[in-house]
């Protein structure tokens, strides 16, 4: 990320996401055959680049590098853009010849449809009972084992084919022989069905025996209390599930043995979760596809509810001089440009100040010079004044109703009951070696990526609903302040390139650090998520000490605090709101929210709360820019 910074070079997937964003910019602008061939370009780009990877991973016998996932996830999101484009042109093509024809009326649907946008497109939204469908159809793939009753009916079919090819060469003459090979064929049928009844009932009494010994374990694990809740009792079912497991499995017995050797390695309790979350057939992996589908048949209805337009609320105008953002065709929010704001009407939101007139043009390396811009040099002295008028901003005009905020509230509450109370506490009473502070958090880490994995698209949709107006003041800014120059937002002039292009630099300052943040809509992970936020002001940190080395800064090997770099808190949020405005994405301010709420309190006051607060104020900040300071 340094080079990156340093010297120019971008990375592959920077490369990949700017012709994305290129086809994109022509898509909403009206050009569908051009978008067409920039989404087919950059597919074509992303294969090779992914070719030449698979390559060198062979002759060096590498590991497939991490951004492989995220440039396949991009080429997906292309062909789905670009497979709804040709649909486009075609329509287009054939519209002129088609004739007239009468309404006829259609099916009503059995999806329902979460956003309606620009002709229909259905949403990417899954209904619940195919999300359920999709969740057990891994576990139901999973070989069963076949009842002492179903191994007779296979051999007895086996035997009746036997027969009836025996009969078949025999004579008809041969009837005596016809007859002893049907006795004894019926003989042996009868012998294997009795004999398998039979083991079938030792079995069940077995299994019954078993099951009840168990049960007294648990029983005793939990202190045989007379009144349990219905979470103590489901928690003691699932634990007596567990052991049966473990009855019928060796291998979370070797686990155990490695966790008394090293309890201190965290590799291994990664590695231990990981295996089994991977086990469909484990209760501990059975119940987070359960909670799975509980959250995911709350959170769907609740966006479905949010998509509609309330009664007496601003219907939302296009505005041609905007992108919009189609959320049938982007990866939840993927490289999706700023959103245009609803036009509110006279009587229910005060006036808005004018944008800019005209078309916006593509962003230039420095912009333009913004002599109507209020002097910036105590901009960031009062951050609690921003958001505070902020929060006041976001009750206006209905964007922000309370039956959201509750269902929002609700579903949260169900994620932390179902991560925290349910999984986290059932995987320790499994393997009793995970009961440390340090092992917790790891093992909490590693169930919320596979958790959130499929929830988090639609747990975002619910919460940019929440934050709509917010959203909306960010994107009016990013719109109107897209070609500011950097010391127009604050930035000293010693923190930017002296002499750009003596060092051959492409692009505006701190471009790799809004390059990076634009990686963060690619995760589907709280953790990762802030991680990208880090990485983000830590190539800050970097591009600022490469424009303004200082002499008695003597380099240090990898990646240092932010807390240690050169630069102050002074310096840093300027530079932060520049890069928000140049990253060109407005549900930052829900992915923030999202974040806040669901990173782990150990996290919100180190490093990565530090760096999760600076955006959070850097992105207040863009929202309560002067609006119409560029109009000048």
């Amino acid at each position: 990320m340094a080079a990156a910074a340093g010297d120019g070079t971008v990375k592959p997937l920077q490369s990949a996401m700017k012709l994305a964003n290129g086809a994109i910019e022509l898509d909403t602008g009206n050009r569908p055959r051009e978008a067409y061939t920039e989404y087919l370009r950059t597919i074509h780009y992303i294969s090779q680049v992914l070719l030449e990877e698979v390559e060198t991973t062979k002759e060096a016998r590498e590991t497939v590098p991490p951004d492989t996932s995220k440039m396949l996830k991009l080429a997906q999101q292309c062909l789905e853009r670009a497979q709804s484009t040709a649909t486009k042109l075609g329509k287009s093509r054939l519209k002129p010849t088609m004739p007239a024809a009468a309404p006829s009326p259609q099916p009503a649907g059995r999806h329902r449809r979460v956003y309606s946008d620009e002709g229909g497109k259905l949403s990417p939204f899954l209904p619940p009972e195919i999300f359920q469908k999709l969740q057990g159809a891994e576990s139901q793939s999973s070989k069963k084992e076949l009842t002492p009753l179903e191994e007779a009916s296979l051999q007895n079919q086996k035997l009746k084919a036997a027969y009836e090819a025996r009969m078949a060469r025999l004579d008809p003459s041969q009837a005596m022989q016809k007859t002893s090979l049907t006795l004894s064929l019926q003989r042996q049928m009868m012998e294997n069905l009795v004999i398998a009844k039979a083991r079938e009932e030792t079995l069940q009494r077995k299994m019954e025996e078993r099951r009840l010994r168990l049960q007294e374990a648990a029983n005793r694990r939990f202190c045989s209390q007379v009144a349990l809740t219905p979470e103590e009792r489901e928690q003691r079912a699932l634990y007596a599930a567990i052991l049966e497991y473990e009855q019928d499995h060796d291998w979370p017995k070797h686990w155990k043995v490695k966790l008394k050797r090293s309890p201190g390695d965290l590799s291994l309790v990664t590695s231990l979760v990981s295996h089994l979350l991977s086990l469909p057939d484990h209760p501990i992996a059975q119940l987070l596809r359960r909670l799975q589908c509980a959250v995911y048949s709350a959170l769907y209805p609740a966006v479905s509810r949010a998509a509609a337009p309330a009664p007496g609320c601003c219907p939302p105008t296009p505005n041609p001089g905007s992108r919009r953002l189609r959320p049938s065709q982007s990866l939840h929010c993927m490289l999706s440009p700023p959103e245009p704001s609803a036009t509110p009407r006279p009587q229910d939101c005060p006036p808005t100040p004018p944008l800019q007139s005209g078309p916006v043009g593509p962003p230039s390396p420095l912009g333009d010079t913004a002599s109507g811009l209020p002097d910036k040099d105590s901009s960031f002295e009062d951050l609690e004044q921003f958001l505070g008028t902020s929060e006041r901003q976001g009750q206006g005009c209905g964007v922000q109703p309370e039956p959201q905020l509750q269902q929002l509230k609700s579903a949260v509450e169900e994620i932390h009951n179902a991560i925290a109370d349910r999984l986290l506490s059932l995987t320790l009473l499994a393997f009793e070696g995970l009961n440390t502070a340090a092992s917790k958090d790891r093992c909490l880490a590693c169930i919320e990526e596979p958790f959130f994995s499929p929830l988090w698209p639609l747990l975002l949709a619910l919460y940019r609903s929440v934050h709509r107006a917010r959203e909306a003041a960010l994107s009016r800014s990013m719109e109107l302040y897209r070609n500011a120059p950097p010391t127009a937002i604050g930035i000293s002039t010693k923190l930017l390139p002296q002499n750009p292009e003596a060092k051959g630099a492409t692009g505006y300052p701190y471009c790799a650090a809004a390059q990076e943040l634009g990686l963060l809509v690619l995760e589907s992970c709280p953790q990762k998520k802030l991680e990208c936020i880090v990485r983000t002001l830590r190539v800050i940190c970097v591009c600022a000490e490469d424009y303004c080395p200082t002499p008695e800064a003597t380099p240090q090997a990898g990646p240092q605090p932010i807390a240690a770099a050169a630069i102050g808190a002074d310096d840093l949020l300027p530079i932060l709101s520049f890069v928000v405005l140049r990253s060109g994405l407005p549900q930052l301010v829900s992915e923030c929210a999202a974040l806040e709420e669901f990173i782990h309190e150990g996290y919100l006051i180190g490093e990565e709360g530090y760096c999760l607060t600076s955006l959070q104020s850097a992105l207040s900040y863009v929202e309560l820019l002067p609006q119409g300071g560029l109009a000048k």
